[in-house]
């Protein structure tokens, strides 16, 4: 099996965790003997070599971050330069998010299932997973540990089934915390959490508390 896989972040490959994902998730395609060629569509320039590759080959599979629950606007605008192809081709996706609960990626699940239909081609799943927020701000050996799991599902995909099988279902993990682990994760992201966003926020520049209400100030937000 030869593997197209697009990575459909808006972000550059160094602050790309969608990209983390992929590099782990080919690893494991590759210890089972299958080959991949693999693109990004932030960078506009290459969208014409993106787009043969997709032409030419009959195994793709797009990787994305979900922002809010919607699709980036980058890739929709990608998507809707493809040609219609037939059923030879199969659409598979890696649907990830720093939200940890798998019902905060059903909506995005759902719309990505109805795209291969668009495009004329089959559908061969999406693999769900959320609480990847913090793996662009971990140093290499951390993101390697962090992204392993993704490295087996690359070795299930390699398997010929794409992501329908239970496997790759269970992957995401729980649909939804429990009462009693929502009170603690409500209490972390009133303490540690906080402090932890603040340090990754004053490392991108930004110097004023994050809870700060700038509208109800002159001042700017890297005050």
């Amino acid at each position: 099996m030869h593997v197209v896989i697009i990575n459909g972040s808006p972000r550059v490959q160094k602050y790309s965790n969608t990209d983390k994902i992929i590099t782990a998730f080919a690893k494991g395609l590759s210890e089972k003997g299958n080959t991949f060629e693999t693109y990004a569509i932030s960078n506009r320039k290459t969208w014409d070599i993106i787009r043969d590759a997709y032409i030419k080959n009959d195994e793709i599979l797009i990787a994305l971050p979900l922002y809010i629950e919607c699709v980036p606007g980058l890739l929709l605008e990608f998507l809707e330069t493809l040609p219609e192809k037939d059923a030879r081709t199969r659409l598979s996706f890696l649907l990830q998010s720093g939200f940890a609960e798998g019902c905060q990626l059903r909506c995005g699940e759902a719309f990505l299932a109805k795209l291969p239909e668009y495009l004329g081609v089959r559908y061969g799943g999406c693999l769900v997973k959320g609480d990847n927020f913090a793996i662009r701000f971990l140093d290499e050996e951390k993101q390697v540990q962090i992204t392993k799991p993704y490295q087996a599902m690359g070795r299930l995909f390699a398997e010929g089934d794409g992501f329908l099988r239970e496997e790759a279902k269970k992957f995401t993990g729980p649909e939804y915390f429990s009462l009693p682990m929502r009170l603690i994760i409500g209490l972390m992201h009133k303490t540690l959490a906080k402090k932890m966003l603040q340090k990754v926020a004053a490392s991108l520049g930004c110097r004023a508390p994050l809870d700060k209400k700038v509208w109800e100030t002159n001042s700017s937000y890297t005050e």
